[in-house]
């Protein structure tokens, strides 16, 4: 029985996926929407079953499914893990997944391929959902690497505009680039310990007696493990194919950002504690790097227009403190940031999607204004999400900021200052994007004005569940109570730390609420009091130009990456190709050559045949007799 629900919890998006595929157009927009909907509510159902079940017996579940690879002592099973890691993040992927179909059906009720929209959805879902429940590094990267080709499929569903099969193709590729350090990083450990399961490795390496050796190894493999992680989750150098997914559906930008695909490379640290643990020079990479991430996304944020690419550099912010604090060990606060985020997140995203929705597919926010009044429901909701990310009290975003914050302080105050000036710059940006959407004057057109209206209900009601857990979801962690701590502790190798409040906490604590209310005061004081607005492209000039082209990062790739491969390429192409294929023909031409020569003996006449045949035993009789 125990089998079956665990199948079911896997399977059910895949049989949605499968439904769609082959039914869903003749069954029609509602009717694919629905199921699609109703496979990943079935899921849902299952993670909180599961998650009760373990609260209640504290025993992790694992199913093996079936015998897999046996290569030498490498003995690899397919196998399925729920413990409390896996089942929280089953949790809000199914979740917070579960809302975003149901907005879709409303958001994409008049695009023909509804029924493939779908499809991918629920197959996006299949493998998240395979890459949180496998029991080893191999089963994660079947999820890991069906997530993106699920991403390249959704990211490119519009496909007869090039501009966003290219942002396709740009998150394919350099999604491999990472993953080919992630599979390094799994082979490593494959040749170290001969097994690939997470509890036996959790095992062998907790009890290791490291040396010199030992050490080297270990740390190339969490490098390279972590060097997935940056693709996955969108860090330095690998983060900028995220803004470019914003080509795809605005569905599919709030389960990439919110639940699934950047929170991979979170969960895969998070599930390795025990090996990052270990690596200190690692870990210090990791937190560097994450605050590095955070305050380069942010400032690119600032003057950003399109108010997607807006919410895209925040996520690409956010996954640079959840980076930070897992290179400081504290894996309970990061996995706490990436649930309070993926609330906040999913209503900041759907609720651009409605404005989007609203204004018929504007996304500049030059463009926009005033829409508080006609639009309520969407303003208030993304409002207490920006209040949220922004962390002001009492919302989710408050105190699992803040716990990145408090652990940054203690470990390297450097690290917290990055950190602190990343968040500043957060308040600022998303209280500018709710100043230029939805204050002042609309500075749309006047048919887009004629129009403007409130979003339908399917999508307005994600919209108000999300708002409310941005609102409470900082409650399963509060200080001093510290439930996710609790939680998760038999999943992690070493005891995190509890923040109890005291007076350092209390300071720490008003610097960051001060730090946002000055980004947000400066927000107002900019866009609101003083009315204004972003200027045109063609008009930005000095370093504002640079920050809006953000820092050139990607003319950088082109120059130093594209354009020599292209190069490269077109020599293989119009040079060495038809050389080689010169020389290749050469050969074939001979044959052939040799071929027709010897075709001209071949004329049909028995005596001609007879002949040759006694000349030849002639020769061969006068050659034995001469050898001798």
């Amino acid at each position: 029985m125990e089998n079956s629900l665990v199948l079911l919890l896997l399977l059910a998006p895949f049989v949605g996926f499968l439904f769609n595929v082959f039914f869903g157009k003749k069954a029609g927009k509602n009717i694919s929407g629905a199921i699609g909907t109703l496979a990943v509510v079935v899921s849902f159902a299952m993670s909180v079953y599961f998650f009760m079940q373990l609260n209640t017996s504290g025993k992790a579940i694992q199913v093996k499914l079936l015998d897999w690879i046996q290569l030498g002592n490498l003995k690899i099973d397919f196998g399925i893990l729920l413990d409390q890691l896996s089942l929280l993040w089953l949790l809000f992927v199914t979740g917070i997944g579960s809302l975003i179909h149901l907005y879709s059906i409303s958001y994409m009720h008049d695009d023909e391929n509804g029924h493939k929209f779908f499809a991918y959805l629920n197959l996006f879902v299949f493998f998240m959902i395979t890459l949180v429940v496998g029991s080893n590094l191999l089963v994660m990267f079947i999820g890991w690497e069906g997530v993106g080709l699920c991403s390249y499929l959704l990211i490119g569903f519009w496909y007869k505009n090039q501009e966003y099969n290219d942002a396709a193709k740009k998150a394919f590729i350099m999604n491999r680039i990472g993953d080919l350090g992630f599979l390094i990083g799994i082979f490593i450990l494959a040749q170290w310990f001969n097994t690939l399961d997470f509890v036996n490795l959790r095992e062998t390496i907790s009890h290791l007696k490291l040396d010199t050796v030992d050490y080297v190894w270990l740390s190339i493999a969490a490098l390279c493990l972590f060097i997935g992680a940056t693709g996955k989750s969108a860090q330095l150098p690998l983060y900028t194919w995220l803004p470019d997914a914003m080509a795809g559906p605005t569905p599919v930008s709030a389960l990439i950002h919110a639940a699934t695909m950047v929170t991979a490379g979170i969960f895969m640290i998070t599930r390795m504690n025990f090996l990052f643990d270990l690596t200190h020079d690692v870990q210090h990479i990791i937190a560097v790097v994450g605050a590095i991430t955070a305050l380069v996304a942010a400032s690119i944020g600032l003057l950003q227009n399109d108010i997607k690419k807006v919410l895209a550099y925040s996520t690409v912010s956010q996954l640079g403190l959840m980076f930070l604090a897992l290179g400081m060990g504290a894996y309970t606060v990061a996995v706490f940031h990436v649930i309070t985020h993926a609330f906040f997140k999913a209503c900041l995203f759907l609720g651009s999607g409605s404005v989007i929705h609203a204004l018929h597919g504007e996304q500049d926010m030059r463009k926009m204004g005033g829409l508080r009044k006609v639009m309520p429901i969407t303003f208030a909701t993304m409002l207490i999400s920006t209040l949220a990310i922004a962390g002001i009290f009492p919302f989710a975003g408050f105190w699992s900021k803040d716990e990145i914050l408090m652990v940054a302080f203690e470990h390297n105050k450097v690290l917290w200052i990055v950190g602190s000036i990343a968040s500043i710059m957060t308040a600022f940006y998303m209280f500018r994007l709710m100043y230029l959407t939805f204050f002042r004057e609309f500075r749309g057109t006047e048919e887009q004005k004629h129009h403007l209206h409130e979003s339908p209900s399917l999508i307005t009601l994600p919209l108000i569940l999300l708002a409310a857990l941005a609102t409470v979801g900082g409650l399963i962690n509060l200080p001093g109570s510290n439930w996710l701590n609790h939680f998760l502790e038999p999943i992690l190798a070493t005891k995190q730390e509890h923040h109890a409040l005291g007076s350092q906490e209390y300071m720490l604590m008003t610097i960051a609420l001060t730090g946002a209310i000055i980004g947000i005061v400066w927000a107002y004081s900019k866009y609101i009091k003083q009315g204004f607005v972003p200027k045109e492209d063609s008009e930005i000039t000095g370093f504002s130009k640079t920050v809006y082209n953000k820092y050139y990062v990607d003319e950088f790739y082109t120059s130093l990456i594209v354009k020599p491969l292209n190069a490269l390429s077109n020599f293989f192409r119009t040079t060495l190709e038809p050389a080689v294929g010169k020389v290749v023909y050469g050969f074939g031409t001979v044959a052939n050559g040799i071929g027709n020569q010897g075709k001209k003996l071949q004329t049909g006449s028995i005596g001609l045949y007879l002949f040759a045949f006694v000349i030849g035993l002639l020769a061969i009789v006068s050659y034995l007799f001469l050898a001798q």
